[in-house]
């Protein structure tokens, strides 16, 4: 098992939570930060050669950069339904006001791209899978979503019980069917009726010719890192529903989420022609403007 590739919760200096760049990851291109404001506070950041998708986990603010103010609305939650997402481009300083925690996706990027605000109300949900595979994707920041020069990031929301990342699948070569791409999975698991602290697990593994071996039980805050191999299933313990922020970036020519399942498993996706979506889903406000 190769621990190195999980990160407990609170490993960063505060005022972060998460600090994962390409040099703590050992890797090129993906990054994440999670920073709390607490009940109010801010700070002051350059994005240098990095290119940046900001969005509030359970809180919100406001990102001032180049003479604007891009509004973050508040989210009570990762379950309440997708979030306000705020992107800027490379070379610029900016300000991070708020309350709460916030999360900064990055990649690096060669592209200058302009700085831009996606509502909420905009962001594209998708229901993937069926029955106890069933999940809820917030498309903010994929590759068919909303143009970037390198980063692609999303959102899922996996039912109490229920499967996601799943058939296992890869995305470590550039091919014709696959992209390079490293991935950040960060992860929020809701507590039971009692207050008593939810969980999950999450698998990551490798092939014969590059081995890879994660296990691991995750908890909110914790990150697992996927450098490569195939990755899933992330499993949502029955009574606690598992959010991950899923962040991705990579060497290839193009900016696309290229897979290749396990071909052991693959069967599984048709499967689900003949069941039905959780009914738990969607989520949050989703569900208000289904």
């Amino acid at each position: 098992m190769d621990n190195s590739l999980y990160i407990p919760a609170n490993s960063a200096a505060s005022p972060y939570t998460v600090d994962i760049t390409p040099e703590s990851a050992g890797w090129a291109e993906s990054s994440l930060q999670v920073v709390d404001l607490g009940e109010s506070g801010s700070v002051a950041r350059s994005t240098g050669q990095t290119e940046l998708m900001i969005l509030p986990l359970a809180g919100g603010g406001a990102v001032e950069c180049a003479g604007e103010t891009l509004e973050l609305s508040p989210r009570a939650s990762v379950f309440d339904g997708p979030a306000d997402m705020v992107y800027l481009g490379i070379d610029q300083k900016y300000t991070l006001t708020g309350h709460g925690r916030i999360a900064i996706c990055g990649a690096r990027a060669a592209r200058s791209l302009p700085n831009r605000r996606v509502a909420a109300a905009d962001v594209a949900v998708e229901l993937r899978g069926a029955g106890n595979c069933s999940r809820q994707v917030h498309n903010f920041g994929t590759a068919t979503a909303f143009e970037a020069d390198s980063l692609i990031a999303c959102e899922v929301i996996t039912p109490g019980g229920n499967w996601s990342s799943y058939p296992a699948h890869k995305h470590d070569e550039n091919t014709d069917v696959e992209t390079q791409l490293e991935e950040i999975y960060y992860f929020e698991v809701d507590d039971s009726p009692a207050g008593t602290p939810g969980f999950g697990y999450h698998r990551v593994y490798g092939t014969p010719q590059r081995p890879i071996e994660v296990l691991e039980e995750v908890r909110t805050g914790d990150v697992v890192l996927v450098p490569h191999g195939y990755h899933g299933p992330s499993i949502a313990a029955p009574g606690h529903h598992m959010y991950y922020l899923n962040v991705m970036a990579g060497s290839g020519p193009n900016r696309a989420w290229l897979i290749c399942d396990d071909p052991n498993h693959t069967w599984l996706r048709n499967s689900w022609e003949h069941q039905e979506i959780d009914p738990r889903l969607p989520f949050g406000s989703a569900r208000e403007g289904a």
